[in-house]
């Protein structure tokens, strides 16, 4: 008793209802009570054991019915089928200030049952019930009493109800809200791998470009150095439109980008284009995806040239990426590396797929296939 207590406290402090909150309509039995005190009850003992077993018995089903799991228990039903026979042998034994046990009664019947068809073969039979044994002990003028069980129950199993249906959903809030902070992390993390491995890979391969280039030709060092820097004023701003969620990549530019960091890598850089227009939301993961091939080819692949197609029909668009170099996808240690695993649940999540491995005629290969949202008039083939 001493745990369930306690554990209706600490629900109470968040917001829950508990059986502490049906407590004090005990005090409808103080007219009992005043019935044994005052000397005008037949065997005052007798009675008072009764009404010390009632309160004891009230106590017990009204916590073990804010109890998860322990509601609808069989020791629970137990102790309200004992508190229900000793309801009625009290109030038929005393009648009069008795009778009003038996709103008592409604209100741990309505914290037990309430809902569905166990609260309409349970409240029914037992109003009927109670209305017989007040017309049997008081006559027409006690009716209030079987009117004040009935809503007793109905108030209190829909009260309850209701209290349990907002924590529920209180709860579902509380794990969208969880859900969503977790998606937020999961897209910022993969927005600042790949904005920073392309960067950085762009940074490493400019930078390699200026040292071959620094003691034949200054200028053209000069201009790879340049170059460094506005990749990397570049990358401060797409960083931050990133952690604002605002970033929407153009595919035009991140081929550009592609074209010339491939190029600076020493890498013949061919791109082809066509199909029809593309919707945002699918032109920004298709640049999530040349963004994230272009760097694996940069950085693993030790390819001469690498061809980028994109083309399709009116429904799907597939983005090629392929190059004839030792065929490494970025993995480290036979496992997948984390750009490629982001690609494919991003794609995924968009109702497309993608796939990576061996070319037909070695190198690598890398397919992305989406679905166009809309239509339009068809571009012209572009061979860069």
């Amino acid at each position: 008793m001493r745990r369930f207590l306690r554990r209706g406290a600490e629900s109470a402090r968040g917001g829950r209802l508990t059986g502490l909150s049906l407590l004090p309509w005990l005090l409808m039995g103080m007219g009992a009570l005043s019935h044994l005190v005052s000397g005008e009850a037949a065997n005052p003992w007798i009675g008072g054991l009764g009404l010390l077993a009632f309160n004891t018995l009230y106590i017990a089903v009204v916590i073990r019915a804010f109890v998860p799991g322990r509601r609808e228990s069989p020791p629970t039903w137990g102790l309200l089928g004992a508190l229900a026979v000793l309801t009625f042998a009290l109030a038929a034994g005393y009648g009069r200030e008795w009778l009003l046990l038996f709103p008592l009664l409604g209100l741990a019947v309505g914290a037990v049952v309430r809902r569905g068809r166990t609260q309409r073969l349970t409240v029914f039979p037992l109003v009927a019930a109670v209305g017989v044994v007040t017309l049997w002990r008081d006559g027409w003028d006690s009716l209030g009493i079987v009117y004040g069980t009935f809503i007793s129950i109905m108030v209190t199993a829909t009260i309850l109800a209701l209290n349990e249906t907002v924590q529920e959903l209180r709860e579902t809030r509380e794990e969208l809200a969880r859900t969503a902070v977790e998606k937020e992390r999961l897209r910022f993390s993969r927005d600042l791998h790949d904005l920073l491995g392309h960067t950085l890979s762009v940074i490493v391969v400019k930078s390699e470009a200026a040292r071959r280039l620094g003691p034949r030709d200054p200028d053209a060092a000069l201009a790879q150095v340049a170059d460094i820097e506005t990749v990397g004023r570049q990358a401060l701003t797409e960083i931050r439109e990133a952690v604002t969620g605002y970033r929407q990549a153009s595919l035009t530019a991140e081929l550009d980008r592609a074209r010339d960091v491939l190029a600076s890598a020493g890498i013949e850089p061919v791109v082809r284009q066509s199909g029809p227009p593309l919707e945002p939301q699918t032109e920004a993961l298709l640049s999530w995806v040349v963004r994230e091939s272009a760097t694996n080819v940069v950085r693993h692949s030790g390819a001469t040239r690498c061809e980028i197609e994109l083309g399709g029909a009116p429904e799907r668009v597939r983005l090629t990426v392929s190059d004839d170099g030792r065929g490494i996808d970025g993995t480290e240690g036979g496992a997948p590396g984390s750009g490629l695993r982001g690609l494919r649940e991003r794609v995924a999540a968009a109702g497309g797929t993608l796939t990576s491995g061996p070319g037909p005629r070695g190198g690598f290969r890398l397919e992305a296939e989406l679905p166009v949202e809309a239509a339009g008039a068809s571009r012209f083939g572009v061979d860069c």
